[in-house]
């Protein structure tokens, strides 16, 4: 993986138009992963707290999971977005 951002990066420099094409796809593949370790790292946390509370209060279980659910779908709706903006920066 090294190799292969020192190889672009070595490319970028001798010709501009290629500068332009690998650096943006460099730049797209730091931001989408970026996101997705993030949305991972949230989604981590989310269920590690619902697990707790679920262990806690055995009665509110439900109440628990259905909170935790909808805040998972809105982390990964953020990762989402974080690809999206990765598409569209590569393709300007």
């Amino acid at each position: 993986m090294l190799h292969a951002m020192l190889t672009t990066l070595q490319d970028a420099a001798m010709d501009p138009e290629t500068a332009k094409n690998n650096l943006s796809l460099l730049g797209a593949g730091i931001g989408i992963g970026l996101s997705v370790i993030g949305a991972g790292i949230g989604i981590g946390q989310i269920g590690s707290a619902a697990a707790q509370g679920i262990a806690r209060q055995p009665a509110a279980a439900a109440d628990i999971q259905a909170s935790s659910i909808i805040l998972a779908a809105l982390i990964e709706g953020a990762a989402l977005f974080g690809l999206v903006i990765t598409i569209i920066f590569k393709l300007f």
